[in-house]
């Protein structure tokens, strides 16, 4: 296992980040299962263990804080905060309101006094970024937080909350956790190279798309989901983008085949070779899928192999928008209008 500094904080983490949205009945409805399997990424090296408050609705935390008694102090546990946690309309966001709340109850389930890297989970378009950064700056002069970041921002919103960072004397944000993978690569445009140059680390989620890089999306045989959580729309066949994303994907096993790995390994071993990226977060329901994921972490994509990947689906393109997490209210067509 590789470890790589977690942007500018001095922080060591592995190369791959174990995530838990699998753990609990959005996936594996096994609490001791699940807890085998995170022991089992903990002895291979993982040290970057990723969570959310609202994966299961706070079981997935749960699972995590059993699962680490004994051995907190090894890893570095993010979490994340801003989804709905009910139906009461505070209940989610960005507020100063609901991060005093959303932190002590994220606490609480992971039976720790401290979270290394707390997220939040999806900018918001009615908070002024200012009242999130204040909140969670008080949070980590509270030492209840040790560092904050960000998820799915795009890149004017992670240069807007750096600037707002320093000219309000806050904390800022230190990372920022993207959606990547070899059919998901809009990122690379423009939130690698700003989140870079702001000196931030990257934890990408998603290495295997949800599922069509692992190998049960083909041709001959394409699967469903196994987790509600999943959006339906990036596994409608109906769909000519998932239609092209089958073509993709052949041609993706194709060089995976001939590269002599599997197409998971290529899936991750893409991700991590990215010069922006600090670690990729892999998310396994079961034993035997973290099984398969685990090599990719000494796997090494060659250049020549790069540019056949590029050949076969272009730098910045994301062949499906509903993979992508940006743009769900900038680019709808309200937002739009002159």
């Amino acid at each position: 296992m590789e470890y790589r500094t977690l942007g500018r904080t001095g922080v060591s983490v592995s190369s791959l980040c174990l995530g838990t949205m699998m753990f609990g009945p959005w996936g594996n409805d096994d609490p001791a299962d699940s807890i085998r399997v995170i022991h089992r990424a903990l002895d291979a090296g993982i040290t970057f263990v990723d969570t959310a408050d609202v994966y299961s609705d706070g079981e997935s935390e749960r699972i995590v804080g059993e699962a680490l008694k004994g051995r907190r102090h090894d890893v570095v546990l993010a979490t994340k905060f801003f989804m709905p946690m009910g139906d009461d309309l505070n209940h989610r966001g960005g507020s100063r309101r609901w991060i005093l709340r959303a932190v002590e109850d994220s606490l609480r389930r992971l039976q720790t006094d401290y979270i290394d890297l707390y997220q939040v989970h999806r900018p918001s378009t009615d908070t002024d970024v200012e009242e999130t950064l204040g909140a969670l700056t008080d949070l980590v002069h509270q030492g209840k937080v040790r560092y904050i970041g960000s998820s799915s921002y795009a890149a004017s919103q992670i240069v807007e909350a750096q600037w707002t960072a320093r000219e309000r004397n806050l904390q800022r944000f230190v990372t920022e956790q993207p959606p990547y993978s070899m059919l998901v690569r809009g990122i690379e445009e423009d939130v690698l190279p700003t989140a870079r140059r702001h000196g931030m680390g990257i934890l990408t989620y998603s290495p295997l798309a949800g599922g069509w890089l692992s190998g049960r999306w083909r041709k001959a045989a394409a699967s469903a989901p196994t987790s509600s959580a999943r959006p339906p729309a990036r596994f409608d066949m109906s769909l000519p983008a998932n239609q092209r994303k089958l073509d993709v994907v052949e041609n993706l096993a194709q060089l995976a085949d001939e590269a002599g790995i599997s197409l998971i390994d290529l899936a991750i071993a893409f991700v991590i070779r990215h010069p922006a990226v600090t670690s990729a977060i892999i998310g396994p329901r079961t034993m035997a899928q973290l099984e398969s994921q685990l090599p990719a972490a000494e796997v090494t994509v060659s250049e020549e192999l790069l540019d056949r990947i590029d050949a076969v689906i272009a730098p910045g393109v994301t062949l499906n928008p509903e993979d992508n997490s940006y743009g769900v209210v900038e680019l709808a067509a309200p937002a739009r209008r002159r």
